[in-house]
């Protein structure tokens, strides 16, 4: 995966630079590849108007260095918009507009509104099947038969440490994520079925509370969505010998579970020495831990 690069702008270039850079991005040899995208990335967002014509072309290694160079300004503006989110919003910001810009960081030229609408498909399935009118346990019982039986989700225990676990998208495509991000997707579905359920971020680990006047109930989406009591909770917390403040078991803001995301990707990238990843993700830090 690559990151985001970051370079001072310099002037435009004329028409006949713009050309000979092109000319030169066909060329195979890396250290001429490595040179020529260094100086057009240089040239800012607005060399990518001109790159754009050519990533189409019948030169397949002109349109593969091509991609990549455009590849990185996309990169470098969803950098912008994401942590540009982060600063402007408090504590509770949108939690799905913000798992889509997180996503483009890794992802720039993901769909996003084909994301959205396979989530308002899984939420017109569950609509058709949920009885409302059921105990709360019934309904979450439903809900999860479908996303863990039918759709086949489950926590990635094999790769759990996988950056890709972190992204939104990616959870989607492969039905697999970490225990967070399975919470993330639990509540967007939970959202649209306007069922009463919040995040909730036990010590190493992540679950959803369904509280109503008719019962409360805590889901471990990372497990099936195993259904836990309190007590279950409070169990946990004393196998891990940690304190039994209320403070775990109340439910977390939009910040803080991006901030709990965000700190588990730079060490993800800190230890797979990704320079460039470990940088951009201590920017996100800072603006969320503000």
């Amino acid at each position: 995966m690559s990151s985001a690069i970051t370079v001072p702008f310099e002037t435009k270039l004329s028409k006949g630079e713009q050309d000979a850079l092109i000319n030169l991005l066909a060329d195979e040899d890396a250290s001429v590849y490595q040179a020529v995208k260094k100086r057009i990335l240089a040239c800012g967002p607005e060399a990518d108007r001109w790159l754009r014509p050519h990533v189409l072309s019948n030169d397949h290694v002109l349109r593969r260095h091509v991609r990549e160079v455009r590849g990185c300004f996309h990169r470098q503006h969803a950098d912008n918009q994401f942590l540009s989110f982060c600063l402007r919003h408090g504590e509770e910001f949108a939690l799905e507009p913000g798992a889509w810009l997180l996503a483009k960081t890794a992802y720039p030229d993901i769909n996003v509104e084909a994301y959205e609408a396979l989530l308002d498909g899984y939420a017109a399935d569950l609509r058709e099947r949920i009885d409302f009118d059921l105990p709360s346990d019934k309904i979450l019982s439903a809900v999860n038969r479908y996303l863990f039986k039918d759709l086949g989700f489950s926590g990635n225990e094999v790769n759990y440490y996988e950056a890709d676990n972190s992204y939104l998208n990616r959870v989607l495509d492969r039905r697999t994520g970490n225990p967070i991000t399975l919470s993330l997707l639990y509540m967007l579905l939970a959202k649209r079925l306007r069922l009463p359920i919040v995040g909730i971020g036990l010590p190493g680990h992540f679950i959803c509370r369904y509280q109503s006047t008719s019962g409360e109930f805590y889901v471990d989406p990372f497990n099936g969505g195993q259904l836990l009591t309190k007590a279950d909770c409070v169990h946990f917390l004393q196998r891990g010998n940690h304190s039994l403040s209320d403070d775990f078991l109340a439910p977390v803001t939009a910040r803080r579970m991006f901030l709990r995301i965000c700190s588990s990707l730079h060490q993800i990238y800190s230890e797979k020495a990704q320079t460039e990843s470990v940088t951009r993700f201590q920017r996100y830090l800072v603006a969320l831990a503000r």
